[in-house]
């Protein structure tokens, strides 16, 4: 595939998306509590998660409406999540995607509130009345890889341990396993979702989620060199918080030589876990991957 082409690809389903949420999270909430949940998720943010449940629904043909509410759902809980992790008693982060986080703009209280909302609103766009591309069945299963990926053994647990784990020297395994949950699965329930709305064999599946592990813990190894590497303002984001908060990182246990190196041997294993998914139009996974390890920001 182009470059050209995929680009023209990434604009337009960002675009989708970005529409999408625009219908979906409400501006009428009570107390302006629908105002805190829109600063927290419109306009901002590379969008990644909802790009990986649509390139795989389109490798396993799935059906596009399904797979727009499942790439929707999943931002919620990415969005929901940063609200909270910003918060005075997480990271305690005053800038987020090039503005001031919401606990900042909103109030603490109204930040809770706002995270607290949109995760239940991403379960609730998983399950519509009316939408004939999305059966019982697949509702259920697009709940349950949601709700994993993010519960205790997925995201939340993952952070709990990074907060545990402050001023500690964890040793390469134990902090394969805290990214695994606080970012990696995320990342790979959304590939997983995607696929869950199309047709797959169980060689596909297995692929798809072995491709999914792979670039969840390549995203966050380059997040632990972005966050030593760039400035502020071009990751829209503070630098440095990490060495900091005195958090244990790819660069601290490796050195930012072998975390890049790292980084591509990821994103190796998430091309080798696609030639063995038989699937023909995994394309724009493949370059999704190149990326995600590419990425200056």
């Amino acid at each position: 595939m182009k470059s050209d082409d995929f680009d023209a690809w990434l604009v337009a389903e960002q675009a989708a998306v970005e529409a999408a949420l625009e219908a979906w999270v409400p501006a009428d909430a009570p107390a302006g509590l629908g105002l805190a949940m829109r600063y927290g998720v419109l306009d901002g943010g590379k969008r990644l998660r909802p790009l990986l449940v649509l390139a795989a629904a389109e490798a396993t043909h799935g059906a596009r409406a399904a797979a727009l509410r499942a790439a929707v759902a999943v931002e919620l809980i990415h969005a929901y999540s940063l609200v909270h992790d910003d918060m005075p008693c997480m990271d305690n982060d005053v800038m987020r995607r090039g503005k001031p986080t919401v606990h900042v703009a909103h109030g603490e209280a109204q930040a809770m509130l706002a995270g607290d909302a949109m995760q239940a609103l991403a379960f609730e766009v998983l399950t519509p009345e009316d939408e004939p591309a999305m059966p019982p069945a697949l509702q259920a299963s697009l709940c349950g890889l949601l709700a994993r990926s993010a519960g205790h053994a997925g995201m939340a647990g993952g952070q709990a341990i990074d907060l545990a784990s402050i001023g500690l020297a964890l040793d390469e395994k134990a902090l394969r396993d805290m990214h695994r949950r606080k970012t990696g699965a995320l990342l790979q329930a959304s590939v997983l979702m995607g696929a869950a709305c199309g047709e797959r064999s169980p060689r596909a599946w297995d692929a798809l989620s072995r491709y999914g592990a792979a670039i969840g813990l390549a995203f966050q190894v380059v997040d632990d060199i972005l966050d030593v590497t760039q400035a502020s303002e071009t990751l829209g984001k503070t630098a440095g918080k990490d060495e900091h908060h005195n958090k244990p990182t790819y660069v601290s246990l490796m050195g930012l030589e072998a975390a890049r190196r790292h980084a591509y041997e990821l994103r190796n294993q998430a091309h080798v876990a696609l030639a063995d998914s038989g699937l023909p139009d995994a394309a724009r996974l493949a370059l999704l991957a190149d990326r995600v390890v590419e990425r200056d920001s």
